[in-house]
């Protein structure tokens, strides 16, 4: 088979009209061709860092969407799914996408649990990494959350950061806003990528220690904007990821409108197309097509590399996606879970105290990261939710055991009225509400425990849900059926008030130890600077 276009030719930097000829899946010949038309053909694009979890659907489902956004493979950690089911879980994820083209190269979640300070449905220790690192399957160790871990130099976190180096598989980072000799530490202990780099200060301290710095461009987490005049200065250490990308974002672009957004702003076409391409390929040493003769037939042909508009995917010399159709069908085997808790009762959300001062987190939108706000309540208002300070109650509540639930307060969301709860709440997905009553916090909550998982919004009596019966984080729907349903409930929970213009996407990450300064877990309100739980009431 032979197809002509317009070849961006990544190696050779530059841009010709080129004849290229297809067999047995690899790329045959590349020649030049005599005129100057036609489309454009470039390699096909790889997203370097992502959780498909976060796109609430199997990875199926994923693929039959992201091929129509010219991703042709995906470096992907099942860490959520680990963190519910175990390996058990990661076995699961491969299985489901060997059954679709789209190439799905996992890592061997490092931090199961995250964190000791949260429940978690499973664990995989040493030997369990060493276990999965040693299959095909298995390109990575994925990100390892744990820096304190790696800084202090724990006995099991070492194993696991050995087990991969001796295997010869990349170790993959996450040590946001990590500086100075701690960082140090972080990077000599083999670890080699960050994804969570938030300034250009920081990428470049990263970088200097010889890290790769994935820019991350997600539905909660946008760093793109804030890292981009990197590609004018460091473009090979660069590669482009979402990490979280929920399913209404993923209807609306994938990497492809990452690279058209540089483009068009001026940045180098090679070096843009390189950081989804060659940089991720080299660095995890993936078996995807570059355009060379010989390599797997991966590559995508779009109308013009400053829209990125996909006109077909090829993969391993396939088509799998045209004019607007995939090429290929997919359908979702046998479902797992583990969702072990009762429902709750109203009085156990009480805060019995009244007056002092307590800690409050405070959100952002489009941030991960949260602060520690400490304030002193008058004895005569007691505690509970306040919508005229945004001073909202957060709970959250262990799924695998029938455990108290933990309570907090926030603020950032702006809520009015109303609770909203979900089950996927990173990294041990217990169940997580936002809300202005405790009554509708008790009767959210108690909506997701009915469900076995998922996503629920209660007003006023009136209820609406998205089940996600695959561990409790996934539907076993569509894209596009999660996507509109997804983005109902989200638009329902801003007509309640919030503000954050991805209310469970943000929702998902107060949960998230990991990431600084004052987050909730099942077991209580956790500073994220000491790496300690804390209490709610201040001395």
């Amino acid at each position: 088979m032979k197809l002509k276009g317009l070849l961006i030719d990544i190696h050779k930097r530059k841009i010709f009209p080129a004849i290229i000829t297809i067999k047995n899946g690899k790329i045959g010949n590349i020649e030049l061709n005599k005129g100057n038309e036609g489309n454009f053909i470039l390699p096909g694009l790889i997203d370097s860092h992502i959780h498909i979890e976060s796109s609430m659907v199997s990875p199926g489902s994923f693929a039959m969407e992201a091929v129509s956004r010219g991703t042709i493979g995906v470096v992907s950690d099942p860490h959520e799914i680990a963190n519910v089911l175990g390996t058990d879980g990661v076995n699961i994820m491969i299985e489901d996408g060997e059954k679709v083209p789209l190439k799905f190269w996992f890592g061997a979640p490092s931090c199961v649990p995250a964190t000791k300070f949260e429940t978690s449905g499973a664990k995989i220790n040493s030997a369990g990494i060493k276990e999965l690192l040693s299959r095909k399957e298995i390109k990575y160790l994925s990100e390892m959350m744990n820096y304190p871990g790696v800084i202090l130099g724990d006995n099991e976190v070492m194993e696991k950061i050995k087990i991969s180096i001796d295997k010869g598989k990349p170790v993959d980072g996450h040590a946001p806003g990590l500086t100075g000799e701690d960082l140090k530490r972080y990077v000599a202990a083999g670890i080699s990528t960050d994804h969570e780099c938030s300034t250009i200060e920081e990428a470049r301290e990263k970088i200097s220690l010889g890290m790769k710095i994935l820019i991350r461009e997600g539905s909660a987490a946008r760093n793109l904007d804030a890292l981009k005049e990197l590609y004018k200065t460091n473009p090979q250490d660069l590669m482009l990821c979402s990490d979280d990308l929920h399913p209404e974002m993923l209807m609306k672009r994938h990497i492809n409108k990452l690279i058209s957004k540089l483009v068009s702003e001026g940045y180098d076409l090679f070096d843009v197309v390189r950081s989804a391409t060659i940089n991720p390929v080299f660095h995890y040493g993936l078996e995807a097509g570059l355009l060379r003769i010989g390599d797997p037939a991966d590559f995508i042909i779009v109308d013009d590399p400053g829209k990125m508009n996909v006109l077909e995917t090829w993969i391993d010399g396939k088509k799998v996606f045209e004019k607007g159709k995939t090429t290929f069908k997919n359908k979702f085997g046998k479902s797992q879970n583990k969702f072990n808790c009762s429902e709750i009762q109203e009085e156990s959300i009480a805060i019995k105290l009244t007056g002092g001062k307590i800690r409050i987190i405070e959100a952002f939108d489009g941030e991960l990261l949260t602060k520690e706000i400490i304030r002193e309540l008058p004895a005569e208002k007691g505690i509970e939710s306040d919508t005229e300070t945004d001073m909202l109650k957060i709970v959250v509540k262990d799924r695998y055991n029938d455990a108290p639930p933990a309570v907090g307060f926030i603020k950032g969301f702006g809520l009015k009225k109303g609770a909203f709860a979900s089950s996927v709440a990173h990294d041990s997905h217990n169940i997580i509400c936002i809300g202005t009553r405790d009554s509708d916090i008790a009767a959210a909550i108690n909506e997701v425990v009915k469900m076995k998982g998922g996503l629920a919004v209660v007003n006023e009596g009136n209820i609406e849900t998205l089940k996600l019966p695959i561990a409790g984080i996934m539907s076993d729907r569509p894209v596009s059926e999660v996507a509109d349903k997804y983005a109902s409930l989200s638009s329902l929970v801003k007509s309640l008030g919030c503000r954050m213009s991805a209310p469970f996407m943000t929702l998902s990450f107060m949960a998230l130890l990991v990431i600084p300064e004052l987050k909730l877990s099942d077991k209580g309100l956790f500073d994220g600077r000491k790496f300690e739980l804390v209490p709610l009431f201040v001395d």
